[in-house]
C-alpha cells in the first residue's frame, strides 16, 4: 500500500523547491519507510536543483536525512519500527569495491545515488497523480515528511542524541572527516591545510585536530568562518583575499610545505594552489566538485617529488562503521556540529536555500514537526 506524504519538489532545472503531496511506493524487500525528523541541505542538492546534473526532474532531492523507522520490507534485518536512523548513500553491496569495504566507489554508485532517480530495476519510488517523479536520491530523497529508503542507505543510531544534530553526518561531515582520516592519515608533526571553511572543510578541520598533526591551516575568504575554524581546532588561518595561499603556507611551515591538503571549494584555481603548496611526498585530496568537464593544469615536474593528487567520494567511508563512531564523537563534544548548524522549518526550505547560497549559514538543517 502506498503512503502519501508532503515533499519539496523541484519541477525543472532552476525552479524553486515547492511543497506538494506525493505518493511513496510500498516498501520492497530491502526498503524501509522512515519518518523524517531532520534533513541537511547540501550544495549537491542545489547543484541538481539548478539543472547542473542530469537527474530526472520533476523530482525529490535530499540526501542527509535522519528520522525514525515506521515500517520495514520483508527482508530487512538491521532495523525495526521505532529505531532512530541516519541516512546516507546506497550501494549495490556485491561489486568488488563494495565487498572490499569501499561502497562509495560502488560500480553502480552514480545511477543508484546521483543520476538515476529510480531503483536499480528502473521502477519509481515516488509518484504524483500517478506519474513517476525523480526519486531514490542517494537511496532516500529525504526532502519529505516520509522517505522510502534503501536498507543500505541507513545506519541505526542511539536514541539519546537529537537527530537534528546528526543529519549532516550522512554526507558533508563524513566526507570532510574521511578526507583526513582515510586518505591523509596525518602522522605526528604533520601540517594539514584545508581549503574552504564550509561544512565539509570545517569537518576536516575538526578531524585534523583529533590527529597527531600539529599544524592545521584553514583557508577561506570569510573572516567569520576563519574565526570559527580557529575555535574548532585550526592552529592557523589564511584569508585568501589578503594573502597568496602558497606563500602563506610556505611562511607558516618555514618553507617545508603541507603534508596534506583537503580541497573543498570545487575551484580548480584553488586546487592548483593546494597542489603547489604541498611538501615533497605530500598528498592533496579533491573533495569539492567543479562543473563536469573541468580540468586543472599541473606543474608536472613539481609532482616528481612524490606528490600525490587523490579524488574522493563521501570520505571513502564504510557507513556502518564510520557513522556510529562519528555519533559518539558528537555525543562526547569532540565533534561539535552544533557550531555549524542552523535549523529551518521544512516549510522554509526556500529561505534555507537562499541563506546557504548567500553564505549566511554553513549547514542548514530542515526540521519536521
Amino acid at each position: 500500500m502506498s503512503t502519501t506524504t508532503r515533499a519539496a519538489v523541484v519541477e525543472s532545472g532552476g525552479a524553486p523547491f515547492t511543497l506538494a503531496d506525493v505518493e511513496l511506493d510500498e516498501p520492497r524487500a530491502h526498503e524501509v519507510l522512515v519518518r523524517i525528523v531532520a534533513a541537511g541541505l547540501c550544495h549537491t542538492d542545489l547543484g541538481v536543483a539548478s539543472g547542473g546534473l542530469p537527474f530526472p526532474l520533476p523530482g525529490v532531492l535530499g540526501h542527509e536525512g535522519a528520522g525514525i523507522v515506521e515500517a520495514v520490507g520483508p527482508d530487512v534485518a538491521g532495523v525495526e519500527p521505532g529505531d532512530h536512523v541516519v541516512l546516507s548513500f546506497t550501494s549495490c553491496g556485491s561489486c568488488r569495491n563494495c565487498r572490499d569495504g569501499h561502497p562509495a566507489y560502488c560500480a553502480a554508485w552514480l545511477p543508484l545515488n546521483l543520476l538515476g532517480g529510480r531503483r536499480a530495476d528502473g521502477s519509481a519510488t515516488i509518484s504524483r497523480d500517478g506519474a513517476p517523479l525523480g526519486g531514490h536520491f542517494f537511496g532516500q530523497s529525504s526532502f519529505a515528511e516520509r522517505a522510502l529508503v534503501d536498507e543500505r542507505s541507513l545506519v541505526k543510531v542511539d536514541r539519546d542524541i537529537p537527530l537534528e544534530s546528526l543529519a549532516p553526518l550522512g554526507c558533508g561531515v563524513q566526507t570532510g572527516v574521511g578526507a583526513v582520516w582515510n586518505v591523509l592519515e596525518p602522522r605526528t608533526g604533520d601540517t594539514v591545510v584545508v581549503l574552504g571553511a564550509g561544512a565539509v572543510g570545517l569537518s576536516a578541520v575538526m578531524a585534523a585536530a583529533l590527529t597527531p598533526a600539529t599544524t592545521v591551516i584553514a583557508v577561506d575568504k570569510v573572516v567569520e568562518r576563519l574565526e570559527l575554524a580557529r575555535e574548532l581546532g585550526a592552529t592557523h588561518t589564511v584569508n585568501a583575499n589578503e594573502a597568496d595561499i602558497v606563500e602563506a603556507v610556505q611562511l607558516i611551515t618555514s618553507g617545508a610545505g603541507a603534508d596534506g591538503v583537503v580541497e573543498t571549494t570545487g575551484n580548480v584555481i584553488v586546487l592548483r594552489k593546494g597542489v603547489d603548496a604541498l611538501a615533497a611526498r605530500g598528498t592533496a585530496v579533491i573533495v569539492g566538485a567543479p562543473p563536469f568537464g573541468s580540468e586543472v593544469a599541473l606543474d608536472v615536474n613539481g609532482m616528481l617529488g612524490g606528490k600525490r593528487l587523490v579524488g574522493l567520494t563521501l570520505g571513502d567511508q564504510e557507513t556502518q562503521t564510520a557513522i556510529p563512531a562519528l555519533v559518539r564523537l558528537v555525543r562526547e563534544g569532540r565533534l561539535p556540529l552544533d557550531r555549524l548548524i542552523s535549523t529551518y522549518a521544512f516549510k522554509d526550505i526556500g529561505q534555507a536555500v537562499q541563506d546557504m547560497a548567500a553564505g549566511k549559514t554553513i549547514k542548514p538543517v530542515l526540521t519536521f514537526a
